[in-house]
């Protein structure tokens, strides 16, 4: 194994793996190394002593074509006790990482806590946000229309989220990410703390899942007209530069945007699924929810092709074309709080028309309408749909375990784009979901899988969420990271990740290598691989509280 050092990684998860789910690494063999090295070579599982506690032999996995890498796999699953450890190979040793549970836990809590630092027209105060703290700015509570609309007046639509590294707030993506996060309030079998994770609403600890949640929908009910339609955006006039929300303010005007038949449905499937997460806890809310929902869905039916609004002058665009989704969406969400029967009858026609994907994206959204039938409950004239809903998300589930084992990093994705790192995570989300029902230990374990590579086990030895591991970016492009003089980033950030797009190259970012598999920076200018965005956080958010509990 001569120059092994030079000529091998080892790729594993850098923050941990959870007692009782797979566990597994790769040594990646560089292009120019012995590929036959470690055809049934030794691995050592070692103690933060360095002392061994687990041996076997690797496996032979194959080449992955976007790194030119041979790599050969080694499984540690039946080794179960919580602990700290290392990976030996030779002489080559990763950094520790822990066996436990409870990792799981603070990497779910982070996220959520992300949320919290991503809000607008707040304090954040020291006591809860920490060196992150940061008076309240944006309050955007006297906005006025933007000129493109002609339309005299102010409108109030204050809080929300920021929606990415800019300080533009969005309804069509803050919608696909509230509604990924209620995902996971859904599904637990009361809204408790369980083992840790907190599903109740404090009102004193801001970032809850549900207080988090609630902070966005507040922000909703304001972004909807009198007539039931729903504005688009709030955007500033342009681009903001590096610069704290703050100095924002003071620098340019912000105004409220459009009203689109795509934002309409957005919102009108977010707020009827928040009837059915709120009903327990705030009957109240919910009811205020569902309402704001039906007109909504009654604004869209009268005008089903509003376009989104063309100005990215200061913010992003997200047009969308197809309707048809987000249609499905809303009658789906609506139909389970409501038991319609003129919704009802729309809705084989819907399935039919969008089949399920292998994950969420804010354009292509019907997969929550798949899950809300899926989910249930439903009465018993629409059962039949459930069972349809529940087989096609099966299908799609077991896609995705075909796409992992053809692919010698275990992930289901076949191109890097834009948001790599979201899309595996909504592939893993869709993994977990389909397991709450099949009880099929192979979802789960696919979900999982997937994670490791988020959490490190990739081309680029990265852990993608800030603050997770030794090997989290420190320079994601996020406006408030670079302004706030704090030299960690806020935690809990996942960032865009491996993009062979590389819509920054005239920024001169320095990608480590040409293929695919290293299409990824740490670096501030790199908005195409290093940004980071609600609608990427949000299903890990989601994937992290459902694999707490398995």
């Amino acid at each position: 194994m001569e120059n092994e050092k030079e000529s091998i990684r080892i790729r594993y998860n850098h923050v941990g793996y959870g007692v009782d789910f797979s566990k597994t690494f790769f040594v990646a063999v560089l292009e120019g190394g012995n590929e036959h090295a470690f055809e049934g070579g030794i691995f050592e599982l070692v103690d933060s002593l360095g002392k061994p506690v687990f041996t076997d032999k690797l496996s032979y996995c194959g080449k992955a074509e976007y790194t030119g890498e041979i790599l050969y796999v080694g499984n540690f699953t039946e080794y179960r006790h919580p602990g700290k450890y290392r990976i030996r190979v030779g002489n080559q040793e990763s950094h520790l990482f822990e066996i436990s549970d409870e990792w799981i836990s603070r990497q779910f809590k982070s996220n959520v806590k992300s949320f919290y630092y991503q809000r607008t027209g707040e304090e954040l105060d020291k006591a809860l946000a920490g060196k992150w703290a940061r008076p309240a700015s944006h309050m955007d509570d006297k906005l006025e229309f933007h000129p493109t609309m002609n339309r005299k007046g102010v409108w109030n639509a204050h809080g929300g989220w920021y929606d990415a590294g800019d300080y533009g707030k969005y309804i069509v993506n803050g919608g696909v990410s509230v509604a990924t996060l209620m995902l996971a309030c859904e599904m637990k079998h009361s809204l408790e703390v369980v083992d840790g994770v907190d599903f109740v609403p404090s009102f004193e600890q801001p970032f809850s899942l549900l207080d988090e949640i609630r902070f966005e929908l507040e922000f909703f009910l304001r972004m909807q007209d009198d007539d039931g339609g729903v504005f688009f955006k709030v955007t500033p006039g342009h681009w903001d530069g590096f610069m704290m929300p703050a100095d924002s303010d003071v620098m340019q005007k912000r105004f409220i945007l459009g009203k689109s038949t795509t934002s309409t449905l957005n919102f009108a499937g977010a707020l009827a699924q928040a009837h059915r997460v709120f009903a327990a806890t705030d009957p109240q809310f919910a009811t205020r929810c569902l309402a704001a929902s039906r007109r909504a869905y009654q604004w869209a039916l009268d005008n089903p092709s509003v376009e989104w609004p063309h100005n990215t002058e200061g913010s992003g665009g997200y047009g969308d074309e197809h309707v048809e989704d987000e249609f499905f969406w809303a009658r789906a969400m609506l139909y389970r709080e409501t038991c319609d029967e003129t919704l009802l009858e729309k809705l084989p026609h819907d399935m039919e028309m969008n089949p399920p994907k292998l994950g969420l994206d804010w354009r292509d959204t019907q997969n929550l309408g798949w899950i809300a039938l899926a989910l249930g409950p439903l009465p018993p004239c629409a059962q039949e749909l459930q069972k349809t809903a529940r087989n096609a998300l099966e299908k799609t589930a077991d896609e995705i375990l075909r796409l992992q084992r053809d692919d010698p990093y275990g992930i289901s994705l076949r191109r890097f784009i834009w948001g790599s790192n979201g899309i595996i995570a909504n592939h893993a989300l869709t993994s977990a979901i389909v397991y709450s029902w099949s009880k099929n230990r192979e979802y789960l374990d696919s979900a999982f899988e997937q994670m490791n590579f988020i959490y490190g086990r990739n081309p680029v030895d990265v852990s993608f969420v800030t603050g997770s591991a030794w090997s989290s970016p420190m320079h994601p492009h996020h406006r408030i990271c670079h302004s706030d003089g704090v030299e960690e980033p806020i935690p809990g950030l996942l960032v865009g990740g491996l993009n062979n797009d590389r819509q920054d190259m005239i920024r001169k970012p320095h990608y480590p290598g040409d293929l695919p598999g290293f299409a990824y920076t740490d670096e501030r200018c790199s908005f195409a691989s290093n940004e980071t965005a609600i609608n990427w956080n949000a299903p890990l958010t989601s994937l992290l509280a459902l694999l707490n509990q398995p």
